[in-house]
């Protein structure tokens, strides 16, 4: 998602916690002449780092959902990232359900198919008023 939201003139921060993850798309993107890339090495489990970096407009994150154990960083990371929108694209998996109903404590949830990737599944996360969190 960071490369194509690049390569649509968006000013990116991509992160990963893998080095060889940010070296494969700082190859991807110059092969593919995309500017305003910026990335990180950063882990979900600093979520004081990611803060630091922000406040953002959108997120995007696209198949994240599939280690258990990942689930309750990200849980704590998205609201302390200040964005308005979250869109998560998840290839439904077993997972999305329960990080989903959790991450309704703080976001108001949206899903739609995707049209040309019948598994595929679209999810807008919607910070809630203060007062609204459940």
């Amino acid at each position: 998602p960071s490369l194509a939201a690049a390569l649509a003139g968006a000013a990116v921060l991509a992160t990963d916690w893998a080095p060889d993850s940010i070296d494969l798309l700082v190859g991807n993107a110059r092969r593919a002449g995309a500017g305003g890339l910026e990335t990180a090495v950063l882990a979900w489990d600093d979520p004081d780092a990611f803060a630091a970096r922000g406040p953002w407009d959108l997120v995007l994150a696209a198949d994240v959902l599939y280690e258990r154990r990942n689930l309750p960083l990200l849980l704590d990371l998205l609201p302390r990232l200040g964005a308005s929108e979250i869109w998560l694209a998840d290839p439904q998996r077993p997972l999305a359900d329960g990080f989903l109903a959790a991450a309704r404590r703080a976001f108001a949830t949206d899903a739609r198919p995707d049209a040309e990737r019948p598994m595929v599944v679209h999810h807008t996360l919607r910070p809630l008023a203060p007062d609204a969190a459940r």
